[in-house]
């Protein structure tokens, strides 16, 4: 997908999976599997909302993603408060994931105003 907040979204998804398997094993099935099915949602919304081919459908989807975002952020705060990760790790990942969450709120602007066009 050449969408730019696809392909970075993308990029935080791999990196929370990295990330996740150097969790303990306690949290395989708890924290690990929360973070990697968020971030994976971030992607896997914005994808379906691009193929609905509809504004509204679309804007409804990529602000799926952007909860999942939200969620992926408050999981990696969890991990901060549980000494999963380190403070240098958080920011790298938190920032990235600002990131997503800009682009995404400026792709959502952006078929806010497309639809308006119509």
């Amino acid at each position: 997908m050449d969408l730019e907040v696809w392909q970075k979204c993308r990029e935080l998804r791999k990196k929370i999976w990295t990330f996740c398997k150097t969790l303990p094993s306690i949290e395989k099935l708890r924290l690990s599997d929360q973070m990697i099915r968020a971030s994976r949602s971030a992607t896997a919304n914005i994808a379906e909302g691009y193929g609905r081919y509809n504004y509204q459908e679309n804007i409804q989807y990529c602000r799926l993603s952007r909860g999942s975002l939200q969620e992926t952020r408050d999981h990696l705060s969890t991990a901060l408060d549980c000494d999963y990760i380190s403070n240098k790790e958080y920011q790298t990942l938190d920032s990235l994931t600002i990131t997503c969450l800009k682009l995404i709120n400026g792709y959502i602007n952006y078929l806010i105003r497309q639809k308006k066009t119509i």
